[in-house]
């Protein structure tokens, strides 16, 4: 008997292991695919070959210094960063009013913010273009930061009010004992508690911001203020018809890296933020 339970066990971590194996292949081979790819070059290119044959740092001399990827990056680091920052430093206080304050349609506000949240790029590409064009914003990176900023306020706000409201009133009416005002109790003790969850909204809202294409595309015409998709976008090759794959794979491996090391640098608040309230002790 002991023996089958443990080879029931073995079995099952055995599949266990390979089902995560399977889907770690299926996750990273797209990203390995294109670093290979990224140091080939020539007719290297056109082969298919799941080894690096050699080390051609070429390809990513060419994206940043010759097709401006550098000046793109800063601009999307710009963009990205003051997009976190303001959608965390709004949704924080909108979540303390939705979660701890009391008024009339707060639920029905709350389901406004969800279904907000819906709404596709391109069915408010038009109306977002007339306000960034009457706010003298076209053309700059603010246009940017305005729109995606628009766009991440709903999803942050609803789910720092879902981790506010699991916070013990006991903490707050503490705090309001010792004298503490409304933006003291945020910032002092919400949000060190909220760390988790403050983390893992902002990397979603970067992530967002980092990618955007839509807006980036019909917001910013000068090549000096593109964000990095809109740049890989517009590479082109010695004619019309070829475009230069290897440096639009080193181009890519350079935007993802900045990605994988934020999810790296805050595993483990992430994990936290994901799994917070999920376990009730």
């Amino acid at each position: 008997m002991k023996l089958n339970r443990r080879q029931q066990k073995f079995g099952q971590r055995s599949l266990i292991f390979a089902g995560a194996a399977l889907a770690g292949v299926i996750c990273l081979f797209p990203f390995y695919y294109a670093l290979i790819t990224s140091l080939r070059s020539g007719q290297d290119l056109f082969q298919v070959a799941y080894l690096p044959s050699g080390l051609h740092w070429g390809n990513y001399v060419t994206a940043l210094m010759d097709n401006g990827i550098a000046r793109s990056l800063l601009n999307s680091i710009a963009v990205a960063t003051l997009t976190v920052g303001l959608c965390l430093l709004v949704s924080i206080t909108a979540a303390f009013a939705l979660a701890r304050i009391g008024f009339r349609g707060r639920k029905y506000l709350l389901f406004t913010i969800l279904c907000v949240s819906m709404f596709p790029q391109v069915a408010v590409l038009s109306g977002m273009f007339e306000l960034v064009r009457f706010m003298g914003l076209y053309d700059s990176l603010g246009a940017l930061v305005l729109s995606y900023t628009t766009f991440s306020l709903p999803f942050t706000a609803w789910v720092l009010t879902t981790f506010m409201k699991s916070i013990p009133v006991e903490l707050e009416e503490a705090a309001i004992v010792d004298g503490a005002g409304t933006w003291t109790i945020i910032s002092r003790i919400f949000a060190p508690i909220m760390g988790p969850s403050l983390v893992t909204t902002g990397l979603l809202a970067f992530i967002g911001a980092w990618n955007e294409f839509m807006f980036a595309l019909t917001f910013v015409i000068s090549s000096g203020k593109r964000t990095v998709p809109v740049a890989i976008g517009m590479l082109q090759g010695a004619s019309q018809f070829e475009l230069p794959w290897g440096t639009i794979m080193a181009a890519s491996v350079i935007v993802t890296l900045p990605i994988i090391a934020l999810v790296l640098i805050f595993q483990r608040r992430i994990v936290s933020g994901l799994t917070h309230g999920a376990v009730k002790g």
